[in-house]
């Protein structure tokens, strides 16, 4: 990575963060006075707030923090991908029916776990979909997460990225699915499956950054060369094996914004 490449990635992350903290703490803040806002709606909960104001804050500010930083993070990484890549977030295309057919058998085999077809998922399994016999077709949409093209390479990545990476057993066949009609609605479309590939994504590993990754419900329907977990995922839209090292190192030096914001907030709400 070039030290162009390094500034313009940390840039990026700044402005995240800055821009984070302050709408984070300009919403809660413009909401102490409402009863329709997001911590004052959790106040007539009378089995936390029997617990003190303290605990009926915090908990009705976590579940916020944690939802409204995942869109932040998702929409720094789509930041972070266009410095590298030409990105968009739909398919479109042609598909057949017997494509179509095939995955939901191949799906069918992942979750069929003590049945005698019961199948682990590899890669090869849909490689050479492609050329399915072809007869009735239709035009489908898919909007996707991140659908990069490296202008470099001429790699196209698919990717469904999931902050947490936790899923129950139905979103995690339907979002196998999603992905597998849209390899076969881009490989109809440019004629060929080599530079093709799909990605189940998380932001964090759960288990620990460097561990095993032991969701079941993914390692279900995903094989191990489809998972980007953690540094993975960030070091791909970075194109560079130091994209993570860089990303969190800019996102702590910059994390005080958000704790002042947070402090602005509590003592808003508690006046302390």
């Amino acid at each position: 990575m070039t030290i162009q490449s390094e500034r313009a990635i940390r840039a990026v992350v700044k402005s995240a963060v800055s821009s984070y903290a302050s709408g984070f703490s300009d919403r809660h803040l413009s909401e102490v006075n409402d009863e329709e806002g997001t911590i004052n709606m959790k106040i007539h909960n009378v089995f936390i707030s029997a617990l003190g104001s303290d605990i009926q804050y915090y908990s009705a500010l976590a579940r916020s923090l944690d939802s409204s930083l995942g869109n932040m993070l998702e929409k720094m990484a789509i930041a972070i991908a266009s410095l590298q890549y030409e990105v968009s977030q739909h398919v479109e295309g042609l598909i057949y029916q017997e494509q179509t057919d095939f995955i939901a058998e191949l799906l069918e085999c992942y979750k069929n776990t003590k049945g005698e077809n019961h199948k682990r998922p590899l890669v090869n399994d849909y490689i050479g979909i492609s050329k399915k016999n072809r007869s009735s077709f239709h035009s489908k949409r898919h909007e996707s997460d991140y659908y990069l093209k490296d202008p470099e390479t001429g790699m196209h990545y698919l990717i469904e990225l999931k902050i947490g990476g936790d899923l129950d057993n139905k979103k995690a066949r339907s979002e196998k699915e999603a992905l597998l009609e849209q390899y076969c609605i881009l490989a109809n479309t440019i004629k060929s499956e080599e530079n093709i590939k799909i990605c189940f994504a998380t932001a964090y590993n759960r288990y620990g950054e460097g561990n095993p990754w032991k969701q079941g419900r993914v390692l279900q329907f995903f094989a191990e060369e489809e998972l980007l977990i953690s540094s993975k995922f960030w070091n791909l839209i970075c194109k560079s094996n130091n994209g993570y090292d860089i990303i969190l190192d800019e996102y702590k030096a910059n994390a005080h914004l958000i704790i002042d914001a947070l402090s602005q907030i509590k003592h808003a709400y508690l006046h302390e």
